[in-house]
């Protein structure tokens, strides 16, 4: 429900008999569980009292959309701070239900139901679905008060004591006698870890960051959990059976599998030839440690490799995506797929890019800097760190046996290459209003973000289920009030011919409605789908070759846009200056902004061929690239 941020009224105190009221009606509705002694029961009741609505809470009301058909939904937020914590939203009340969000639960273990799923699956309820019933796990027999109405908490079964979603039964959960073949939703999601109600703070920090485990909550005995580790291991799912009738698929479900013998850990290597490192699932220290030896072995190559040039070869300041792309992933140990599956940044404690350069600042490794919009640069670095001075490289992950990790790594430096992960650029579309009816009808999500190939099916889907294929040629078809309202515009008389004629061709209809959708784009690295980035709106902007003459008849190139690409400027300029044998400079594109400035390298003479070769070794796609020759005032 608050996938999308909600509008919020300002903040007002709560008056102290409104908040005492209001903890004794959630003591009333959730019954949590306090000491059969009179007198220590009403101290532990005050206490509950406070850590269920602290002193000096605020409320606020707020309104957002739900559903398919986007229905208004109203409410009021209660936000409170815990000792030793910042402001958080800790309640939110829709009609006359309350609801706890994930920082309550945090604090007051056993306040409602807790069930469990596996993490893959608790993953697609972070972006809004709900939970079918195949997708219980940890039952029969599940909490006796898990009954339908009742508000309940949902965890992953790799961290069973930490509640993550909060949602409400659909059905009596407490008597299902199997969840095997089982069909229909069992809990409709309300709010998790990860929406907007998480994310919200009065600084404006984001969201806080879960507990490892927690104390409590109704966690099993230790044989009970091993038992389950065994069953999550012995898991198989087939993917036929995985249809939207039985719920959220559950492909991709792993087992906490150790290798027998000897692992590398985050960081080793094979000890024996050609075999490679099995690796046991990483925890988040190991993963944190990984990425920031990555990062420590990335800036030790480049002053290695670029003493005495300006900032060793780097051209600061440097993007937080350049810095993840080209410092830290070509440098991660990830020798199996098991290991590339963990040593993932939002696996880590940082969970984000941000925060991982905040934290490598405060250690004094690196000098940061916000910019509008929240993104973060890197200004400069402490070479001098001993550990980047004596950093102690390790063996990385090759693709040809006969060469080293560390020549790996000197050659991934400056390119994404043919040893990384491929870079893929994407284009997204969002509906607008006008094309909302048409989603609604085939239950589309009319808010998400699609590829045009899924855009194809949801056009087709509709067509069918309004029966407008005609029958005397299927490639035609009957135009409906939606469709003319949708993808037509009664102001062109070409359209008013069409709509006058009632058909027009249904590859026609799809090209309309991808013309009707607000664009989007984003950049992929390796695995990455469009789910785990956040798009940027308008169309992707492309790298600027431009020939021109200067001084008469001297040509010059200049080249421009590239850190779009994860391309160092200077490192491109670098590369430039040794494959053309020619001069090279960088400086900051004439019109672009001073807070956020637009490199430009200039290679003399005509090095059209040479610039692109050089990004297409940084893996930049040769359609990503627009070349203008104003000496001869066309453009190729």
């Amino acid at each position: 429900m608050f996938k999308k941020k909600p509008n919020f009224k300002p903040l007002s105190p709560l008056r102290s008999s409104d908040r005492r009221k209001l903890a004794e009606q959630v003591i009333s509705d959730f019954q949590p569980k306090t000491n059969n002694n009179e007198a220590e029961s009403q101290t532990e009741l005050a206490a509950i009292r406070n850590s269920l609505l602290p002193e000096s809470s605020l409320t606020a009301k707020f309104t957002t959309t739900a559903g398919p058909d986007l229905k208004t939904v109203s409410g009021t937020i209660y936000v409170g701070a815990h000792p030793g914590e910042e402001q958080r939203i800790l309640w939110v009340k829709i009609g006359d239900q309350m609801f706890p969000t994930v920082y309550t639960l945090w604090h007051n273990p056993g306040l409602v139901p807790l069930l469990h799923t596996p993490e893959p699956v608790l993953q697609k309820l972070r972006n809004g679905a709900d939970l079918m019933t195949p997708g219980l796990a940890r039952g029969p027999p599940f909490p006796l008060t898990a009954n339908k109405g009742s508000v309940v908490a949902i965890a992953s079964l790799n961290t069973p004591s930490v509640p993550m979603v909060v949602g409400v039964c659909e059905i009596n959960v407490s008597e299902l006698k199997a969840v095997t073949g089982g069909k229909g939703r069992a809990v409709r999601g309300m709010h998790w870890y990860g929406d907007e109600l998480w994310a919200w703070s009065a600084g404006g920090k984001g969201g806080g960051d879960r507990p490892a485990t927690l104390e409590g909550w109704d966690v099993k005995n230790e044989t009970e959990i091993q038992d389950l580790k065994n069953e999550i291991e012995n898991l198989q799912v087939d993917d036929a059976e995985a249809d939207t009738e039985r719920g959220v698929p559950l492909e991709g479900v792993e087992g906490d599998k150790s290798g027998h013998g000897e692992s590398s850990g985050a960081g080793g290597a094979s000890s024996s030839g050609d075999s490679q490192p099995v690796g046991k699932e990483l925890s988040t220290k190991e993963i944190d440690e990984a990425f920031k030896k990555a990062f420590l072995f990335g800036l030790h190559q480049h002053l290695r490799s670029n003493r005495g040039e300006p900032g060793n070869g780097l051209g600061f300041p440097l993007t937080s995506s350049f810095v993840i792309a080209s410092l830290v992933l070509p440098f991660l140990p990830t020798f199996t797929p098991a290991q590339a599956s963990s040593l993932q940044l939002k696996k880590t404690s940082w969970k984000n890019a941000k925060k991982f350069l905040k934290g490598l600042d405060k250690e004094g490794l690196i000098k940061t800097k916000d910019r509008s919009g929240g993104e973060i640069v890197v200004l400069d670095v402490d070479w001098s760190e001993s550990a980047i001075t004596d950093f102690e490289p390790y063996q990385l992950p090759t693709k040809d046996k006969g060469e080293s990790g560390v020549h790996a790594g000197v050659e991934r430096i400056s390119r994404l290459g043919s040893t990384d992960p491929e870079l893929k650029r994407i284009a997204l579309f969002k509906p607008k209003e006008k094309l909302i009816p048409l989603f609604n009808a085939v239950e589309a999500d009319a808010r998400s973000l699609y590829l045009a190939s899924e855009i194809r099916p949801i056009v087709v889907g509709y067509i069918e289920s309004e029966s407008l294929v005609l029958p005397t040629n299927r490639r035609l078809v009957a135009i409906n009030p939606v469709l003319v309202n949708a993808v037509f515009n009664s102001d062109s008389i070409t359209d008013r011919g069409v709509i006058a004629k009632g058909t027009v061709p249904r590859d026609r209809i799809v090209d309309r409605v991808l013309e009707n959708c607000t664009p989007f784009w984003a950049l992929l690295y390796g695995d990455e789908t469009k789910d785990d980035v956040k798009p940027k709106a308008g169309k992707a902007p492309n790298i600027q070759i431009v020939l021109e003459t200067r001084s008469g008849n001297k040509t010059v190139t200049r080249v421009s846009g590239v850190e779009t690409y994860h391309v160092n400027p200077s490192s491109l300029a670098v590369e430039l200056q040794k494959s053309c044998a020619s001069s090279t400079s960088v400086g900051q594109l004439v019109g672009s902004s001073p807070k956020n400035p637009v490199m430009e390298v200039m290679v003399q003479g005509p090095q059209t061929q040479a610039v692109v070769k050089a990004l297409e070794k940084n893996g930049v796609n040769r359609q990503w690239i627009d070349v203008v020759d104003k000496t001869k005032g066309k453009k190729r």
